[in-house]
C-alpha cells in the first residue's frame, strides 16, 4: 500500500512538471506573438487554454484521490497540498498568457510603439521567474525560491516604469496612440501579474520544504529565517 502510494506521488509530481511545461510554453508563444505580430501563434495560445484547463482539473482529481487514499504524513501531506496549489497558481499563468494573446489580437496590423517599450524585458523577468519557481519546486531548493520573491520588486518596477513611459510618451501627446498604448500598458499588466503568481509558487515552496510561512512575511526572507 505504502508502495503505491508513493507510485502515485511520483505520478502526481510529474503532471504537475508537465502543467508547468506548458505553461511556461503559453507564455513563450505569447511574447514571441507580441515581438512578431504573429496573428496565428496568438490564436494557438488562446486555443489551447482549454486543454490547460483539463489538465489543472485532472490534477486537482489526483490530489484528492491522493488525500483519499491513505493519511499522509506531514511531509507528503504539505506536497501534495502545495502540488495544488501550484497547479492553480500554473493554470492562472496560461490564463495570463491567453490575455496577452488577446491583446496581440487587438493590435494586429497597427505599427509597435517604440518597439514595444520595456515589455520584453518584463517577459525575461517573467519567464525567468516561473522557471525558477518551477525548479524550486523539483529540486525542493529553498535558497532559488527565496531568490524568485526578492525578484518581485524589479518586475514591479518595471511595469511601473513601462506604464509611466505609456502614459507621459504616447497617451498624453498623441490620441491616436491610445489605443495601442492601453493594449500595452495592459500587456505589462499581465507579465507583472505572472511574476506575482510564481512568487505564490515560491512562497508555498518554502511552506512545503521548511513548514516556514513566509507569505505577507518577507522580512523573514531578510532575516534568513
Amino acid at each position: 500500500m505504502e508502495r503505491h502510494f508513493h507510485e502515485k506521488l511520483e505520478d502526481f509530481n510529474k503532471k504537475i512538471l508537465e502543467m508547468a511545461a506548458m505553461a511556461e510554453e503559453a507564455i513563450y508563444k505569447a511574447a514571441e506573438s507580441l515581438r512578431q505580430q504573429d496573428i496565428d501563434m496568438a490564436q494557438s495560445v488562446i486555443d489551447n487554454d482549454c486543454i490547460i484547463d483539463e489538465f489543472e482539473n485532472k490534477i486537482e482529481e489526483m490530489a484528492i484521490g491522493l488525500l483519499a487514499l491513505q493519511q499522509p504524513l506531514a511531509s507528503d501531506l504539505r506536497f501534495i497540498t502545495t502540488g495544488m496549489k501550484i497547479n492553480s497558481e500554473l493554470e492562472r499563468i496560461s490564463d495570463l498568457a491567453v490575455n496577452i494573446a488577446k491583446c496581440v489580437l487587438f493590435v494586429k496590423d497597427q505599427p509597435p510603439l517604440k518597439f514595444l517599450i520595456d515589455i520584453p524585458k518584463l517577459f525575461d523577468i517573467a519567464r525567468d521567474m516561473v522557471k525558477w519557481a518551477v525548479n524550486a519546486f523539483v529540486y525542493r531548493d529553498e535558497k532559488l525560491a527565496k531568490q524568485v520573491i526578492l525578484s518581485d520588486a524589479d518586475a514591479d518596477g518595471l511595469r511601473n516604469r513601462i506604464q509611466e513611459e505609456l502614459v507621459n510618451e504616447y497617451m498624453i501627446k498623441d490620441k491616436k496612440s491610445v489605443p495601442r498604448a492601453v493594449s500595452l500598458f495592459l500587456v505589462a499588466r499581465h507579465f507583472e501579474r505572472i511574476c506575482d503568481h510564481a512568487t505564490n509558487i515560491a512562497e508555498d515552496v518554502i511552506y512545503m520544504v521548511g513548514a516556514k510561512m513566509v507569505k505577507h512575511h518577507r522580512e523573514k526572507l531578510n532575516n534568513g529565517e
